[in-house]
């Protein structure tokens, strides 16, 4: 059945060239250039000679893309992909899509090059931080619908995805991201980077990953880390219970790498965010992971040091994703428009393509404050036919 799976998937996501990919096209907001790439400043001239003309529509003038602030609260159309067939029918919902039909603007991640980048941001730096978060990035699967998720967003009358459903036994997949990753051995933290963990210390003597829950002699020696994902991904811990989470899914012929023991440390249903406990006592896996966690942090502060003098002239903003539950893809865009929820807190939408099985992944952009610590996940497409954030 994998060989089966990986094979429709394939026909789902056809690999492009950067030609083709170098711009989203009008299903995203924007449109594709078709003779090859364009650089920023050539189509921001353009937009000075002719305000009325913007055929690509990507600039690096902010003050030509942002619009004023919404002030409508940004709840659409959830991106959670369903799959009443379980992991075998995710081909038939990638083949069947009507958001984007042919996936054209999605570029798989083991075939993501930096000519896919738009000429101005065909920097080594910028690739190579994509290519880390890309490794980052985790499909999660839940089988289990709680039976506490409300009948309606909080203060709207918006209904709450898969409430009064949780006698279904359906299988829901969404994006999720891999942060801070520890090594214990005996309870005690090994290796520790430098950088603030958000769960700190282990409660645990011995791995607690479900193999050794059942086992006689337990590893002593295990990997935890924390995935971030959208609150209406995963509910609760009752939906935790029945999340797993495929690592390193990057194309078809990928091994099958599976965490199956989550458990919730905080879930928001406002802010749509949730962020899962993890653990593993695979020594391959956790040093992967481990080697994935130390990369990022030298070449997000190249990146960032690069680009935060410049913030103002960027709205380029990058998702890594598993839609319809199928292998990691990237897809670029802008982000548009920006919805305050609080002094330090918004929501953004963005013409960054996504789908169902995009619900719950890192949302990136560049040039936004604190855009590479920032925990934004997608949450949704709205009807104005943007896609938007949970709050970050």
């Amino acid at each position: 059945m994998g060989s089966y799976l990986s094979t429709r998937c394939e026909e789902t996501f056809q690999t492009k060239d950067s030609i083709d990919l170098c711009f989203p096209q009008d299903n995203c907001g924007l449109n594709v250039c078709q003779e090859g790439q364009i650089d920023l400043a050539d189509i921001t001239s353009l937009v000075d000679e002719n305000q009325d003309t913007d055929p690509h529509n990507f600039t690096n003038d902010q003050s030509k893309v942002q619009s004023d602030d919404v002030e409508s609260l940004l709840i659409g159309d959830h991106e959670t992909q369903e799959s009443e067939g379980g992991e075998a029918d995710l081909h038939r919902h990638g083949g069947d899509c009507k958001k984007n039909p042919g996936h054209s603007q999605f570029i798989p991640v083991d075939t993501f090059t930096l000519k896919h980048l738009p000429k101005g941001y065909q920097d080594k730096d910028l690739y190579e931080y994509i290519k880390i978060i890309a490794d980052e990035t985790v499909r999660v699967d839940v089988k289990m619908t709680s039976p506490y998720r409300p009948k309606i967003y909080p203060k709207t009358t918006q209904p709450y995805p898969f409430y009064n459903m949780s006698e279904r036994r359906s299988l829901r997949t969404g994006s999720g991201r891999v942060w801070y990753v520890n090594k214990f051995q005996d309870g005690v933290i090994q290796d520790k980077v430098e950088q603030v963990s958000l769960i700190g210390g282990t409660d645990y003597t011995k791995c607690w990953c479900r193999k050794c829950e059942d086992s006689d002699s337990p590893n002593n020696v295990w990997w935890e880390f924390v995935v971030t994902t959208a609150n209406h991904v995963v509910f609760d811990d009752i939906e935790a219970n029945h999340t797993t989470l495929r690592l390193f899914y990057d194309k078809d012929e990928s091994p099958v790498v599976i965490v199956d023991k989550v458990s919730v440390v905080l879930v928001d249903i406002d802010y749509d965010w949730c962020l899962l406990k993890c653990v593993t006592c695979d020594r391959n896996v956790g040093t992967k992971l481990m080697e994935m966690d130390t990369n990022l942090n030298y070449v997000m502060n190249k990146v960032w040091n690069k680009y935060w003098d410049y913030r103002p002239k960027h709205k380029f903003t990058f998702i890594v994703s598993h839609p319809h539950g199928c292998f990691k893809q990237v897809s670029v865009g802008q982000w548009k428009d920006r919805q305050q929820v609080s002094e330090r807190r918004c929501k953004l939408t963005y013409t960054t393509c996504t789908c169902p099985g995009s619900s719950g992944a890192h949302v990136q952009c560049l040039g936004y404050v604190n855009w590479t610590q920032s925990v934004l996940v997608h949450s949704g497409s709205s009807k104005s036919g943007f896609n938007y954030s949970g709050v970050g």
